[in-house]
């Protein structure tokens, strides 16, 4: 293995290896670099450009050291990478309960708020669900309810080594995008959300080249991380081994476009109210959002063959009671341990 003096004298140059960058990154996991020569290689990668291969890497190396957890066939995940600074309401969240109600297995990975005021581990919390959970009583929770949320530093203990460098550097770096692409219940499926229509495509190759079947990475025209019910959406769609790009209009499935403004979030307490209102029936913009976005989940998973029949399926999901009863059972596992 070379140290990373050698890698630092690589990286500003050309693009590393797919081996050379797991090098890097291993030594970077493992805690053998010193801060300076962490900052110095994520620098060097953001200032030249990232490239899959890289992310590939990292994304890799992560999922070796994590906390693993066993998951039902046919899990997926419903993720984005945060860092939109759009502060919606908690739609991948909600759409990952109506999912698991209408039957597909979801396991979610995520963390607290990083550009909203509520991310999905805060208003997880205000639900009553306990997010500070080990590997075992996750397992238990996809074995039981068909659901469960992975919060990243319970699972990635590796990270730490990171943590102080990112808070010092202040920018962004991979680490921003690697949480939806290194989750730890290996799930094949994801419906990811990207704060860069730049990035879909990128993503959903490095998701290609790390063995997922099939998965949708979207940008909201509006700049959400999600598929925006307020304006048409980029798609990058891994698909039968091929990445190909899409757009998708709310019109698609059978939806109405509604002002960007009637999704807007507050306090995790504001949006974890707002959730409950939704899956107790509530019509409205969230609904319509959350119904898009379960529906491209429900499409990815193969449980429908098109936005239209997702968008019936996950209705049936709310009204039915399923996609609730999924929160309040989640909740007791949790909270039992």
């Amino acid at each position: 293995m070379s140290d990373m003096k050698t890698y630092l004298g690589i990286a500003p140059e050309r693009p590393l290896t797919r081996e050379e960058a797991e090098g890097a990154f291993q030594i970077l996991f493992d805690g053998e670099a010193t801060p300076a020569q962490m900052g110095g290689l994520l620098m060097a990668l953001r200032t030249r450009g990232e490239t899959v291969g890289e992310y590939a890497a990292a994304a890799a190396v992560m999922r070796a050291k994590c906390l693993k957890v066993a998951a039902p066939a046919g899990a997926m995940d419903i993720v984005g990478t945060g860092g939109d600074g759009k502060g919606t309401l908690n739609i991948s969240t909600a759409a990952a309960f109506v999912v698991a109600g209408a039957g597909v297995p979801v396991a979610k990975h995520g963390n607290r708020n990083l550009s909203s005021r509520s991310g999905a581990a805060d208003a997880l919390t205000e639900l009553g669900i306990n997010v500070m959970i080990g590997p075992q009583v996750v397992e238990k929770a996809l074995k039981e309810v068909g659901i469960a949320f992975m919060m990243a530093p319970m699972h990635h203990p590796a990270m730490r080594h990171v943590g102080p460098v990112r808070i010092e550097l202040g920018t962004r770096t991979l680490f921003n995008i690697l949480g939806p692409l290194t989750n730890p219940a290996g799930v094949r499926r994801q419906l990811t959300g990207a704060f860069s229509a730049d990035l879909i495509r990128p993503m959903a190759e490095v998701l290609q080249a790390l063995g997922s079947e099939k998965a949708w990475l979207v940008h909201g025209g509006d700049g959400t991380d999600e598929l925006s019910i307020a304006a048409p959406s980029m798609v990058a769609a891994l698909e039968d081994g091929k990445v190909h790009e899409f757009t998708v209009a709310p019109e698609d499935a059978g939806l109405p476009t509604h002002p960007f403004e009637a999704i807007l979030g507050g306090t995790p307490a504001d949006n974890a109210a707002a959730l409950r209102a939704l899956l107790g029936g509530e019509k409205g913009a969230y609904r319509d959002a959350v119904l898009l976005n379960a529906a491209a989940a429900l499409v990815v998973a193969d449980r429908a063959a098109d936005l239209k029949a997702g968008v019936e399926i996950a209705a049936e999901s709310i009204d039915s009671g399923a996609a609730k009863a999924k929160v309040e059972a989640l909740a007791l596992v949790t909270q039992a341990g």
